[in-house]
């Protein structure tokens, strides 16, 4: 599951890096590390990892949210998750994760 979100997370960065250059992938991997840090916060307990691991699940987290709201007609073709659906995306890729680590 770690693969498949760092996969989804470097194919997002270089997509990010053709599109808008340097600066907006250090914005995202700065947001990302605020987001997952958040989720981390408000979730406490044994979590995996250190910086990178939160940096991947903010981002990953912001992923997961705009997928879902586009599914749930909450955003449009062309938006993505806010700050706050960021935070809850991130929220439910912890909680995902600490359902499958301990079976």
């Amino acid at each position: 599951m770690i693969l498949l979100l760092v996969g989804l997370v470097l194919l997002m960065m270089a997509t990010t890096f053709v599109m808008g250059g340097l600066i907006t992938l250090a914005w995202s991997l700065l947001i990302g590390l605020l987001v997952g840090s958040i989720a981390k916060f408000v979730m406490p307990g044994k979590d995996p990892g250190g910086t990178g691991v939160t940096i991947l699940l903010g981002i990953g987290g912001s992923m997961v949210a705009s997928v879902l709201g586009k599914m749930l007609n909450i955003y449009g073709a062309h938006q993505s998750a806010g700050f706050i659906g960021s935070i809850v995306g991130a929220m439910v890729l912890l909680g995902v994760y600490r359902l499958v680590s301990k079976g």
